[in-house]
Formats: C-alpha cells, sequence, structure tokens
C-alpha cells in the first residue's frame, strides 16, 4: 500500500491522507467510513477521527493501529469499488507524508565507497545527527537553495518510517516496528556543513529536504536490505547502488538508535547515502537553480525535485 498526503489542486483546504491504487488516489478516511457502514457499525462512524484521522500527521502518529485500517479501507475498495473516493491522479497535489514527524534522525558515512569519496573512516559506529521539520519538502516542492550556501549537494537515501514505539529494541525484532519506506533526500550544504565539527547546520537548511512521493508499507517491501538505489541531475546518472551495501543494516540501527532514543510513530531515520555526490566529483559538481535531482529506489517509485535559487 502506498500511502499519500494529498489534496485537489487548485483548492483551499488542508492536506489529507489517502493511497495510490490503480493510479487513482482514494481517501482513507471515506474509505474506512465506507467499510464500516457495510458492517452496520454505526457506534463507530461517530468515532473516525479517532479510529482513521484525514490529517496526515495525526494518522501517522497513530502508527500501526491507523497504518491496519488504512489496510482495511483500501480492501474494501478494492473489492467493492466506490468511485465517490476516488480521484484521478491528475487531479491532487501530494505533500510530505509525514509532514510532522516527532523527530529526523538521520545516519552519516554509511556506505563504505561514500566513506572513502568523502576521505573519511569506515565508522565503527553509527553516525547520528539530526534534522529539524523546517527543512521538509514533499514531492512537488521546490528544493530551495539558500544564499548562504555555495555548495548544495544531493544525498539518495532509503526513509525509514517508525510505525510504533520503539526503546531498547533487538535487531531480531526490529523490522516489526517500522510502519513503511519512502525516499530521501538528504541535501547538504557542503561548506556550512564541514566548518565546524557538528553537521547539523549544514543539513537542516529551510525547506531543503524533498521526502516522498509516498510511503510503502513494510509488506510491500519485504527486506530493506537489498533496493537499487539510483540519483539523477539532469537526467545524468551520478549514484548506483544497493542498500545491501550498507555498513549498518535497518535492524541494526533501529536497535542501536532505540537504545539510545525512543522511537515514537511516524519518526524518520534517513539511513545514509552511496558513492556518487557532487562534493567528490572531480571537479566538485554542486546544485544550482534550475537543476532536477530524481532519486528512485527500487520497490519506493521515484522522487524528482527543482533546485531553486533563493535570495
Amino acid at each position: 500500500m502506498k500511502i499519500v498526503s494529498y489534496k485537489l489542486k487548485g483548492k483551499p483546504g488542508s492536506y489529507r491522507v489517502g493511497c495510490v491504487m490503480d493510479g487513482n488516489v482514494i481517501d482513507l478516511q471515506e474509505s474506512y467510513l465506507a467499510f464500516l457502514s457495510s458492517k452496520n457499525n454505526k457506534d463507530a462512524v461517530h468515532l473516525i477521527d479517532q479510529l482513521l484521522p484525514s490529517e496526515p500527521h495525526a494518522f501517522f502518529s497513530m502508527g500501526a493501529a491507523a497504518v491496519e485500517r488504512a489496510r482495511e479501507a483500501c480492501d474494501y475498495i478494492t473489492k467493492n469499488g466506490d468511485s465517490g473516493v476516488m480521484l484521478y491522479f491528475e487531479e491532487v497535489s501530494l505533500a510530505i507524508p509525514n509532514p510532522a514527524p516527532s523527530k529526523i534522525i538521520c545516519v552519516g558515512k554509511n556506505y563504505a565507497e561514500h566513506a572513502a569519496e568523502m576521505r573519511s573512516d569506515i565508522p565503527e559506529f553509527p553516525v547520528l545527527f539530526a534534522k529539524f521539520n523546517n527543512a521538509l519538502i514533499g514531492p512537488e516542492d521546490d528544493i530551495e537553495k539558500s544564499a548562504s550556501t555555495k555548495k548544495l549537494d544531493y544525498e539518495a537515501e532509503l526513509a525509514v518510517v517508525i510505525g510504533k514505539e520503539a526503546s531498547h529494541v533487538s535487531k531480531e525484532d526490529a523490522l516489526e516496528y517500522v510502519a513503511g519506506y519512502t525516499i530521501g533526500n538528504d541535501i547538504s550544504a557542503r561548506d556550512l556543513q564541514k566548518r565546524t565539527p557538528q553537521w547539523l547546520q549544514g543539513k537542516s537548511l529551510d525547506r531543503s529536504t524533498p521526502i516522498g512521493p509516498w510511503i510503502v508499507t513494510a509488506d510491500e517491501i519485504g527486506s530493506p536490505n537489498n533496493l537499487a538505489i539510483r540519483s539523477y541531475v539532469n537526467g545524468e546518472e551520478r549514484q548506483n547502488s544497493n542498500t545491501s551495501k550498507l555498513i549498518f543494516d535497518i535492524p541494526f540501527l533501529i536497535e542501536f538508535i532505540s537504545s539510545l532514543i525512543t522511537l515514537n510513530p511516524g519518526d524518520i531515520i534517513l539511513t545514509g547515502t552511496p558513492n556518487g555526490v557532487g562534493f567528490a566529483m572531480d571537479p566538485p559538481q554542486y546544485l544550482k537553480g534550475g537543476d532536477r535531482v530524481t532519486l528512485e529506489i527500487e520497490k519506493i517509485g521515484k522522487l524528482e525535485n527543482k533546485v531553486m535559487e533563493r535570495e
């Protein structure tokens, strides 16, 4: 199941949670209402906002329970059909699937070839840093290139979305805590990142980090440790690797992070980027206004954003 945050193009109003089905977007709350009505569950209908919220942040904050109800809603519409809850994909605008995670935890130098191209040693432990919500944008938004940086770079990454509270989770059980996966572009201002030992200032510029276009539920991905991952700038391939090359794989990362920090439903882990970043090219190739950055991850899809210069 592909979960999106959507609204009708050119219409006022808030974004709602939907899922992509056969080239259409179906509204999850309305679909769940139809499902409950088919069961003659009139009491539950009055509690719909508590059972399956329409607002994306509230939906993902509910974690696995909301995802399971969303699955029931999608299955019901697939079997029975209901044109009243379906929209053509061309009719909608998509936003960040989860616009307000409580935490965005990023992992640096998590592919050996990327560590080498950055002239760094292989880390003994995962290198963790944070982003903030101000950095997040959706699949149809422009990456804003701040005037404060001359060296803006792309980083294709598999993003993990947590589905239930995780504290001191073992790697053997770790994938049970995942709601789904999406694509993240860990845009980095290399000049700001490298002027101090701490990377935060180069990693959390306003409106710089695309996430999306949707969250694919964990059951559709299977193992996240063998997914092709690529990036392109203006159609030129820059990165081409596989998550099997992660130094610290997804179960290990969840075990390691949850031993330090309680992960909440909706939290995002950006798992690191492979080699091929602009910083490491000879000469370096940084992003400029008008560039189009396209990321692809197997079983998830494509995320494409344009770079816009900000005065």
